[in-house]
């Protein structure tokens, strides 16, 4: 790639401003395949040549997992400055994310108030609104008149100017929240006029260690761009906005996916191949064991898939299909588990909304796989044992897989990671055992 070889080349020639050149004519997308495809150690002397300003803004195109990889190979005090210039919300997530030896490092190297602050951050939940959560508000005090209000922002325009500021909240003593005060409204009141006339009184909060479901339900019930965080005493100490609630959802589903295709970590090609290798490897090995057991009934039916040797044909197709089914059950399951809708103890109300859906396709299914053995072998006992097999373990995989997610949710087992594979290997090893069952109990009429 021309721009990556522009960019290393700049990197080792020590040349600022080509580097900055470089990344300048690059839209975030291509900044983030050049910056990925760079060794790590150009990496690492970019971010350093860069000012702590420009590097902060550099990470925000990159990917979270990239980011993690590259600051920890930075200096203690270069990581340190450009941690300073990120958001508080951004700040929590990448300390949080890195090894804990790395963390405390950079954190030694900030300043002690901006680094004890941090660390209460990264002691939240990621997922909760404290996690999620923002420390940088414009706070004012109800007494105040709008014309100081206007006077003081004049004054701090060049840090405001690095705020998302769309509201500004009016606390008391210490700092009890007890008013919200649209922006629009400040600036067409008169300057004499105080806030507690002007503000909105008791405001709709989160509490601190509200998690992402409810923060979800919220921004879909309101359509505000933010809403303000408050302790057990009411006392202001941040602001969760809309756009990272989306941002936590969206990051919530990715992970869920990954998880569930054995992809426990976030994982881009531009990683050390070994790691990318380790990771991999880790749930590639548990899924050998599991498919050995499912091969395992294949085994003890050779003498009888040896005489009817088409229904090696059918074999994978309801393996297939059986999975297909359940796992749509499980995307269901944890949907509503995600939603708040179903409870982990409500098997038997997923078991009977399952069946009946079971039940449809499963004969449908089963009913098109059969005519199909029919038609391909002349032999309407082969259809009828692929088809009832196929129609059985369907009604199987979607009860098992709407009611899998809830059993290890109570278990305590993460059912992103688990509840794919386990669903696998049942229904493969049912199904196998059905139809090969099925096919020994008729065996004369396969064969004669």
């Amino acid at each position: 790639m021309e721009e990556t070889q522009r960019l290393a080349d700049a990197i080792h020639e020590g040349n600022t401003e080509q580097i900055e050149s470089v990344l300048e004519g690059l839209d975030s997308r291509r900044i983030a395949r050049v910056v990925c495809a760079l060794a790590d150690a150009d990496q690492t002397a970019m971010l350093t040549a860069l000012t702590p300003e420009d590097a902060a803004e550099l990470l925000e195109d990159i990917p979270d997992v990239e980011v993690i990889e590259a600051v920890s190979q930075l200096s203690p005090a270069t990581a340190a400055a450009i941690l300073h210039e990120l958001p508080s919300d951004e700040q929590a997530d990448l300390v949080g994310a890195l090894d804990e030896e790395d963390a405390d490092a950079i954190l030694a190297a900030m300043d002690p108030a901006e680094a004890e602050r941090i660390a209460q951050l990264v002691a939240h939940d990621p997922e909760s609104a404290g996690g999620l959560m923002a420390t940088e508000v414009v706070s004012l005090r109800r007494t105040a008149t709008v014309g100081r209000v206007l006077d003081r922002f004049r004054k701090d325009a060049d840090r405001l100017r690095r705020l998302d500021v769309q509201y500004a909240y009016v606390t008391e003593k210490p700092r009890r929240l007890v008013g919200v005060l649209r922006l629009r409204d400040l600036l067409l009141a008169d300057a004499t006029t105080r806030l507690e006339d002007l503000m909105i009184a008791n405001p709709l909060s989160v509490s601190v260690t509200a998690d992402l479901r409810e923060l979800s339900n919220l921004f879909e019930e309101y359509a505000f761009l933010g809403v303000p965080v408050v302790d057990a005493e009411g006392e202001l100490l941040g602001v969760v906005s809309r756009s990272a609630v989306d941002d936590a959802t969206q990051d919530q589903a990715e992970s869920d996916f990954r998880r569930s295709l054995g992809l426990v970590e976030e994982e881009v090609r531009s990683l050390p191949t070994l790691r990318r290798s380790r990771l991999r490897l880790a749930w590639l090995t548990i899924n050998i064991l599991l498919n050995v057991v499912a091969a395992s009934v294949i085994a003890g039916y050779q003498d009888t898939l040896a005489q009817v040797i088409a229904l090696a044909v059918f074999l994978p197709i309801i393996s297939d299909m059986s999975g297909c089914s359940g796992n749509q059950a499980v995307a269901v399951s944890m949907r509503e588990l995600s939603l708040g809708l179903i409870e982990p103890f409500e098997l038997l109300r997923v078991w009977l909304k399952e069946a009946s859906v079971g039940l449809i396709n499963g004969v449908a299914l089963g009913g098109l796989i059969g005519v199909v053995g029919w038609l391909y072998t002349g032999n309407a006992w082969l259809g009828l044992v692929v088809g009832g097999a196929l129609g059985i373990n369907t009604l199987v995989a979607v009860l098992i897989g709407g009611a899998l997610p809830l059993v290890l949710k109570l278990r305590g087992i993460d059912p992103a990671l688990a509840a794919g594979p386990i669903l696998t290997t049942v229904t493969d090893m049912f199904g196998f055992f059905l139809v090969l069952s099925l096919a020994t109990a008729v065996l004369p009429r396969l064969v004669g």
